[in-house]
C-alpha cells in the first residue's frame, strides 16, 4: 500500500474576506488540491478550519520529503487558471503563509506514520529558540515534552518538523482525534509534569503567542 505519510510537509495558511471563502473553499476543494495530489512525492492532503488561533483555513500536505516541491512536475505546474486568479489564496487572502517543513522527530518513518491517514483534528505550534539554547531544548522537546503529551487521551502521534522554506524555525504538530484533546485535564497534567519543563519551555517563543487548533474540513 502507498505511503499516506513521509518525511515532509507543506502547510498553507490564509485568512480570507468572509464574501470570498465559498468561491475560495470551491476552487481548493475541487481545483486546487487535486492538481497538487497528481504531483508525485505529494502523499496525501487535507484542509482544515481554526477552532482556536489562527489564521482561519489552513491545507495540510503530506511530502514524502521536502525536496518534492524543488521538483520539475511541482515547479512547471500548469498555469493558474481563471479560477485561480479570482479566488486562490495569492489572488485574495488577507494572510497567507506557506511554510516547507523537514521532520526531526522522529528521527525516522515508522510504518504506523507511513500508513496514517489525515487526522481530524491538528494543533500546531511554530516557534523560535536561541542558537545558544537549540540542542538543550530540541533534546527535551523531542524526547520528554513529545512523548508525554502523546500519552494524554485522543492524542494520535505529536511530530516535530524544521523550517525548510518559511519561519519560524520549527514547528511541532499534534494529530488529534478531536478538536478538544488540548484541553482536558490530562492534557494539562503533562503539561508541566517533568521537573525540567519550567526551566526549559521559556526558552522558545510562539510565532502567534501560542498553539493553534483546526479541525478538518476536506479530504479527498
Amino acid at each position: 500500500m502507498p505511503n499516506k505519510k513521509g518525511t515532509g510537509l507543506l502547510m498553507v495558511w490564509a485568512d480570507v474576506p468572509a464574501e470570498k471563502e465559498d468561491d475560495f473553499n470551491a476552487w481548493y476543494n475541487e481545483e486546487h488540491i487535486p492538481e497538487l495530489l497528481a504531483i508525485p512525492g505529494i502523499l496525501n492532503a487535507a484542509r482544515y478550519e481554526a477552532v482556536k488561533s489562527g489564521p482561519k483555513h489552513l491545507a495540510c500536505y503530506e511530502l514524502e520529503s521536502p525536496a518534492v516541491v524543488e521538483s520539475d512536475a511541482f515547479k512547471n505546474r500548469p498555469p493558474r487558471s481563471d479560477w485561480a486568479n479570482r479566488a486562490s489564496g495569492p489572488a485574495i487572502a488577507t494572510t497567507l503563509i506557506s511554510n516547507v517543513y523537514q521532520m526531526i522527530h522522529p528521527n525516522e518513518l515508522t510504518s504506523a506514520i507511513a500508513g496514517g491517514d489525515m487526522a481530524p483534528a491538528l494543533q500546531i505550534g511554530r516557534m523560535d529558540v536561541g542558537p545558544e539554547n537549540e540542542d538543550e531544548w530540541n533534546n527535551w522537546y523531542s524526547g520528554i515534552y513529545v512523548p508525554n503529551y502523546e500519552k494524554v487521551p485522543g492524542v494520535i502521534r505529536g511530530r516535530r518538523y524544521k523550517s525548510v522554506r518559511g519561519t519560524p524555525m520549527y514547528a511541532t504538530v499534534y494529530e488529534f482525534e478531536h478538536e478538544r484533546v488540548s484541553e482536558s485535564a490530562e492534557w494539562e497534567a503533562q503539561r508541566d509534569i517533568d521537573p525540567s519543563t519550567a526551566r526549559i519551555r521559556p526558552m522558545m517563543t510562539h510565532a502567534d503567542g501560542s498553539p493553534g487548533v483546526w479541525t478538518k474540513t476536506f479530504q479527498i
